[in-house]
């Protein structure tokens, strides 16, 4: 597959200023939106349909009313007018049903669009955005059923939904979950353990040990910098952490600082030399093996891999494996955050974020970025508590990966711009020797290590065709590479712990080129992917030695107790 092209000649840093470059770009943007295009065939036959079955849904209520006034059950499959007041209310099932059509209609219109694939994509994108926030279910006025509420509890309902809503205008988000059950320490992120070393980017958790021997080579956790450490630690039931130890590995983990002003500058670099490189490194001396097993999740794998190859440039190989969970090395289709990346957007987040910003560099805010990956599921992670919470007032119930979820973190500006630049926008890091990273040229080929890659069939974040694209890409593994497919997304497939039994995974020994063809000659399994990856960690893990009595070295003393106060900060 093609590399992505470099961006328009003109960028931030061949001009006097950057707003020059930015208002290029800018021009670029509005001239491809300006020849959008509805071919007038196409428009005439959707306005037609519309018409037909509009006149349909109006001639269905009329007919559907019975003696009484009530009206007949409406099949309405839509789990947003799921509840009886929608089907038993004329007023609200026609309602209902017009705005289902004129649903259709709007994104069958933007489809018919005669543009570029990524301006109609931004387009369906914008559109279903509308579409999600104009539902008669999200106001109150159009929602029967928390009309209803609000007459059978008296107003109460509404008075506490206002009570929610100036909660969450408070915290500056829409409120998941009942974030008041959970605490980090108390019942979320509570395997023991002691952090063993911190410096300005991470604190360093060595786990205690829960067998009595313990593999002679540890295990490196790195997990995405975007988010708090712990969704590998939710809960003893479904913690990867905690699963890690118990099967004998002595694990360490990385816990990302939540940065503040004063790592306002912080670059990519940083993050992979006084990151992910300092991590193997005290792993290393902590544990006194030159050779560690390891494992990226998301955005920690692309860190981890980067960290590698750099090492791989310094003739030095600390890795005996290499996990992958959910990661991108290869950015050439990322699905739907691809519409949010184009020169125009990386030059801003540049001028408003970067080191070359005119006002100097900033944090981009944790929650922003959490906004953003909400509304790319708006109706189930936006809409859906807007309804609960704040038109029938209710208090969501409790939700470890919810709460999470809205445990947001801040990334530095330069390091968020690099990253966007050189990967999403033109996807360098594939390309060997493309990259210079803490002096040296980048090669992923030069990763010598075993890689297990794991990736979540219905992931919209990482989809993963995109995570298979990794595959050619370690070609110093490329006989060593296992790749293994779950079901779910980005989060549920990789939290699926073996003892609940659910969902299923794909394996295939041959590694084609293409990824549906993997898939189409995979054997699917019932149950978690877990016991592939703990069976394949354990061949590469050394013999068993007696476990240590107490964390880190005389070089690296117990700092305080896990979960460390890192992870505890607020964004």
């Amino acid at each position: 597959m093609p590399s992505k092209p470099n961006p328009s000649p003109v960028s931030a840093g061949d001009t006097g200023h950057p707003a020059d470059a930015f208002g290029v770009a800018v021009g670029d943007m509005w001239r491809a939106l300006s020849g959008l295009k509805l071919p007038t065939s196409q428009l005439g036959q959707l306005q037609a349909d519309y018409l037909k079955q509009a006149v349909e849904v109006w001639n269905g209520s009329l007919q559907g009313l019975q003696p009484d006034g009530a009206a007949k059950p409406v099949a309405l499959t839509d789990r947003r007018f799921a509840a009886p007041e929608w089907v038993s209310n004329p007023a609200a099932a026609f309602t209902a049903q017009m705005y289902l059509l004129n649903a259709r209609t709007l994104m069958q219109m933007a489809d018919c669009l005669q543009t570029d694939a990524k301006t109609k994509a931004r387009v369906r994108f914008a559109v279903q955005q509308w579409v999600d926030a104009t539902s008669p279910s999200n106001f109150l006025a159009l929602n029967p059923e928390a009309l209803n509420k609000a007459l059978q509890t008296q107003g109460e309902s509404i008075a506490a939904g206002m009570q929610h809503l100036l909660e969450d205008l408070h915290k500056g988000h829409v409120s998941q979950t009942d974030e008041s059950v959970f605490e980090v320490g108390r019942n979320v992120a509570t395997t023991e353990g002691t952090v063993v070393f911190e410096n300005e980017l991470f604190q360093l958790i060595e786990y205690k040990p829960l067998t009595a021997r313990v593999f002679e080579r540890p295990m490196l956790f790195v997990p995405p910098c975007i988010n708090k450490y712990y969704i590998l630690d939710l809960q003893p039931d479904n913690s990867v952490i905690r699963h890690t130890v118990e099967q004998g590995h002595r694990t360490f983990v990385v816990s990302w600082r939540n940065p503040d002003e004063s790592l306002v500058d912080k670059t990519w670099d940083h993050y992979i030399e006084d990151g992910a490189i300092r991590a193997i490194r005290c792993v290393q001396t902590i544990t006194g093996t030159e050779t560690i097993n390891t494992l990226g999740f998301c955005v920690g794998g692309t860190i981890l891999s980067t960290a590698l190859a750099v090492l791989a440039a310094r003739n030095e190989h600390p890795a005996r494996s290499l996990t992958l969970l959910t990661t991108l090395l290869d950015f050439e289709s990322t699905g739907i955050l691809d519409i949010f990346i184009d020169e125009t957007m990386v030059q801003m987040r540049e001028m408003t974020l970067g080191a070359q910003a005119p006002s100097g560099p900033a944090l981009l805010k944790g929650k922003e970025l959490a906004t953003t990956f909400s509304f790319l599921r708006p109706n189930d992670l936006v809409w859906n508590y807007v309804v609960g919470n704040y038109l029938k007032g209710e208090t969501p119930p409790p939700f470890d990966l919810l709460y999470w979820n809205g445990d947001s973190t801040n990334l530095p500006g330069p390091m968020y711009c690099w990253y966007l630049r050189h990967t999403y926008l033109q996807n360098e890091l594939k390309q060997p020797g493309a990259l210079t990273v803490c002096g040296e040229k980048v090669d992923l080929g030069k990763i010598a290590a075993p890689t297990f890659i794991y990736a979540s069939r219905e992931d919209h974040i990482v989809p993963w065709t995109a995570a298979y694209a990794s595959v050619p890409l370690l070609k110093g593994a490329l006989r060593k590479v296992k790749f293994v497919l779950g079901a779910s997304g980005h989060i549920a497939g990789v939290i699926n712990p073996p003892a609940k039994g659910k969902r299923s995974h794909w394996t295939n020994d041959s590694l084609p080129a293409d990824a549906q063809s993997w898939f189409d000659s995979a054997t699917e399994h019932p149950g978690s992917w877990w016991p592939q990856w703990t069976g394949w960690l354990k061949t590469h893990a050394g013999k068993q030695v007696p476990a240590p009595k107490t964390p880190g070295n005389r070089q690296f003393q117990a700092i305080e107790p896990a979960p460390g106060r890192y992870v505890k900060a607020k964004a």
